[in-house]
């Protein structure tokens, strides 16, 4: 199957901007500076330690945003403050409803499994809302909804690529149906960093995230949301470990901050 250009350029914690045959996402958007606090909600926050490679004023012309859930290191602030309130955001249906009570009126709320589509001189991108778990058994009651995205590229029908986003979300029995449903993945960006708090993991941690990752097969894992935050407790370096380990360490790509790279598996 003959694939058209995609790339990621890594903004920070799980913001990337994607450039997808022609339509540009700006994935989970967080501008937050060093020192400064991203609130985590019931009374948590936490302190950024990082910068971000862009600011809102320095993004491309989007054509949507795709927020995998309305926690501060997603959806922050500066975001709310400086995003432009007719933009198309795609999101959890709870996320959908505060945006909007928020002044964002483009926002479209999706039930799991529901699909929001952009058009364009033959092309179509499609967002396709999936699974996912915060955080473990009853704790995840007290967590925001939170999805993963199905982004799927067609052009005249066919569909020419297909990248898997992960959101904050552990492994669990339900992503199961992930690979049931979307076969052929391209390229998966993954949430890591083994967020804990107070003990308790929220978002994989290296093991978690292998075995998605074997789960899913995708030609090409690169992996965000990993060390803007001190509640991020599994540096990257665990999940390349894990991944030459379990042997597809090859079809990994890592990412810097600011660096662009192609969303085509290696060669």
């Amino acid at each position: 199957m003959e694939t058209e250009q995609a790339e990621v350029t890594f903004v920070g914690t799980a913001t990337t901007v994607l450039r997808i045959g022609g339509f540009t996402l700006l994935t989970d958007p967080n501008f937050l500076h060093r020192g400064q606090r991203a609130y985590l909600g019931k009374g948590l926050w936490s302190k950024r330690s990082t910068d971000p490679a862009l600011t809102v004023a320095q993004l491309p012309t989007l054509d949507a945003v795709v927020l995998s859930h309305l926690h501060g290191d997603h959806f922050d602030r500066v975001a709310r403050r400086e995003l432009d309130r007719e933009l198309p955001i795609v999101t959890t249906p709870a996320a959908g409803r505060k945006l909007r009570r928020w002044g964002f009126r483009s926002t479209e709320g999706l039930p799991t499994w529901q699909s929001h589509e952009l058009r364009r001189e033959g092309r179509t991108l499609r967002l396709t809302a999936l699974p996912g778990q915060h955080g473990p058994g009853v704790l995840d009651r007290f967590l925001p909804d939170v999805m993963g995205t199905m982004v799927d590229l067609e052009h005249d029908g066919v569909r020419r690529f297909r990248l898997y986003v992960t959101g904050d979300t552990l492994h669990r029995p339900q992503l199961a149906e992930v690979p049931q449903r979307f076969p052929d993945v391209d390229a998966m960006l993954i949430h890591l960093g083994g967020t804990r708090i107070a003990g308790i993991l929220l978002t994989m941690d290296a093991r978690q995230g292998a075995d998605l990752v074997e789960l899913v097969r995708p030609k090409l894992t690169v992996p965000i949301h990993y060390d803007d935050y001190p509640v991020f407790r599994s540096p990257l370096r665990h999940f390349v470990d894990e991944a030459r380990r379990r042997g597809f360490v090859r079809a990994v790509r890592t990412i810097a901050r600011g660096e662009t790279v192609p969303l085509t598996p290696p060669a």
